[in-house]
């Protein structure tokens, strides 16, 4: 049986989860992180040397980084469903999973931290004000990307891009700030709640 090392709450954990609801696959939680078994430990550094959720390991092999244990576990256990088998379909869905990782992770920290962590370090109003107005400003070329397709991030059809995008829509949802009226975010959002493994691990309380 798969073993995924993390805790539920991170939102890195909650990708691989998700990932594993929509494949129907069992796994065994082991909660690491903040509250709970430390990940500092040499034998947890020796899995990731990051010391950071989520580490998955399936048999033998040990993987960390969420989106790529989100790649692994769609083309291992069900090749061509969320992510395509074609290499421009599966770039297509890739990238948005990148920006995801890249753009969009480093637009929602600041304001993250300060509104929903309430992160004495993350207190500065115009620091603030600027991570709000970027944060924004990556969901409008989401609610953009999802005009065009009409459905979801990659296409019309839902794969790894929503797991990951999904997560993050949620988070933007789910912080106590002002929202732009970004109507295709919002109908994308609630066309997720329509899937089980997004209300269990995603649209669940936790931003």
């Amino acid at each position: 049986m798969l073993k995924i090392l993390g805790k539920a709450s991170s939102i890195n954990v909650r990708k691989v989860l998700w990932t594993c609801a929509e494949l129907g696959l069992a796994y065994e939680l082991e909660e690491y992180g903040s509250g709970f078994r430390s990940t500092e430990t040499p034998e947890f550094r020796a899995l990731n040397p990051n010391a950071m959720v989520p580490v998955l390991l399936d048999g033998d092999l040990v993987l960390w980084e969420s989106n790529t244990i989100c790649r692994y576990l769609a083309a291992r256990y069900a090749p061509g469903t969320l992510l395509p088998e074609d290499a421009a379909g599966r770039a297509r869905i890739e990238q948005w999973m990148d920006w995801q990782a890249t753009e969009l992770n480093n637009a929602w920290r600041y304001a993250f931290m300060s509104l929903v962590r309430q992160s004495p370090a993350h207190q500065d109003t115009q620091a603030l004000a600027t991570g709000i107005a970027n944060w924004h400003r990556h969901m409008t070329i989401l609610d953009e990307q999802l005009q065009r397709t009409g459905a979801f991030a990659a296409g019309t059809q839902f794969s790894l891009a929503d797991v990951v995008l999904g997560l993050s829509t949620h988070r933007w949802m789910a912080t106590a700030m002002e929202h732009p009226d970004l109507r295709a975010v919002h109908a994308y959002y609630e066309r997720l709640s329509q899937r089980p493994g997004f209300l269990a691990h995603g649209r669940n309380g936790i931003p």
